[in-house]
């Protein structure tokens, strides 16, 4: 599971908090709480992915009340600047110092829907299962964001 599974919890953690000792701390976090909660994973009401990534938006909102920097309801993105600034001079995962930048600019659920899609790696039905938003919504969400990002690294 944890040599399957890592590329995307991890993926998923570095687009949310960028990657560095904090994705990588919430993606060892993620596969501990797996482990010992094994037990109540149930393959008739998601894939073991599903299951992994869902678990790890809980430590991330365990992550965020615990350092008081929870993404508020509203769509309000977090403030990035006042989470620890991380290393930015090795990207991970294709996630370059400019792609972060861009990252930055979008709104929470944004972020969460390009993570859960890109870092991720799931479909869109997933994400709509997770997230609690339409299929739909979720298309129209990663196609919105994926101009805004195309906008924001123009020599991409």
């Amino acid at each position: 599971m944890y040599e399957e599974h890592l590329p995307r919890v991890y993926g998923f953690f570095a687009f949310r908090l960028r990657p560095g000792p904090d994705a990588e701390d919430l993606t060892a976090t993620t596969f501990e709480r797996a482990m010992r909660n094994v037990h109540r994973y149930d393959p008739a009401r998601a894939g073991l992915a599903t299951w992994l990534l869902a678990i790890a938006q809980n430590a991330l909102i365990d992550h965020y009340r615990y350092v008081g920097r929870r993404p508020e309801s509203t769509g309000d993105g977090v403030d990035l600047d006042a989470l620890p600034h991380l290393v930015r001079d090795h990207p991970v995962l294709g996630i370059t110092p400019e792609l972060e930048d861009a990252l930055a600019g979008l709104d929470e659920r944004e972020r969460q829907v390009i993570a859960l899609r890109f870092g991720g790696e799931l479909r869109a039905k997933e994400i709509a299962g997770l997230t609690g938003l339409s299929e739909a919504n979720v298309h129209q969400i990663l196609s919105r964001s994926l101009r805004r990002l195309r906008q924001a690294m123009p020599d991409r």
